[in-house]
């Protein structure tokens, strides 16, 4: 009897300390996307346009906070600081999360902040469409990823000066090499989920492109 009550006590520990793991992961994973969220919504166009005295950036060309319509000020200095700060939120959200706590958490981590750069709370979920931001996780987690975007990018972009097109272009030129190569074939699947965002968020880009009304670079 005490032999069996034993063991019924031990099972009863065992128990108690996996649903105390699974608590904790479940936490700890919580916790990476919340990061990673709140970090990608900083809204680094607006907060520099209206820290050099621009008008509200909403109320210009397509009412974006990204880097293209920070361009339509007329402030390129402005514009290429809001490439490389977009970029960086994504990639410290996921370096300091796989400091932490590894891979698992660094992907989730990067899934909050490109959903915090598109749909930043503090702006009615109503944020950028992600092309920096996705460059800067992929300088995180596949920087190979990153050298064939941005190449991409800027051949599509010479030929048809449609920096909207460029980006689309070049999300689905990644993700397709990220899945060529197994050893990438995991980041492949969330750059998947996250060019379906940005195509989303593009779909007012995609009805000029078809209409030809598209804003070309320079223009």
């Amino acid at each position: 009897m005490r032999s069996l009550r034993g063991a019924r006590s031990v099972n009863t520990l065992r128990r108690l300390f996996a649903r105390h793991d699974a608590m904790s992961h479940l936490f700890d994973y919580a916790a990476a996307c919340i990061f990673g969220y709140l970090l990608g919504s900083i809204p680094f166009g607006l907060v520099l346009t209206q820290l050099a005295g621009i008008q509200s950036l909403r109320t210009i060309g397509s009412g974006s906070i990204g880097a293209t319509n920070v361009l339509r000020t007329g402030r390129k200095d402005l514009a290429v600081a809001t490439t490389i700060l977009d970029a960086l939120k994504g990639t410290v959200a996921v370096v300091v999360a796989d400091r932490f706590g590894g891979q698992d958490l660094a992907a989730l981590a990067a899934l909050g902040a490109f959903l915090g750069h598109l749909f930043p709370v503090w702006l009615k979920f109503s944020g950028g469409k992600g092309v920096a931001t996705f460059i800067g996780l992929l300088i995180a987690l596949v920087w190979q990823g990153a050298l064939v975007f941005c190449g991409v990018w800027l051949i599509v972009a010479i030929i048809t000066r449609y920096s909207s097109l460029a980006g689309l272009v070049a999300s689905l030129v990644t993700v397709v090499f990220l899945w060529w190569f197994d050893e990438y074939r995991q980041h492949a699947e969330l750059f998947a989920l996250l060019a379906v965002l940005m195509w989303v968020k593009h779909h007012a880009n995609i009805g000029r492109l078809v209409a030809g009304t598209e804003g070309k670079i320079g223009r």
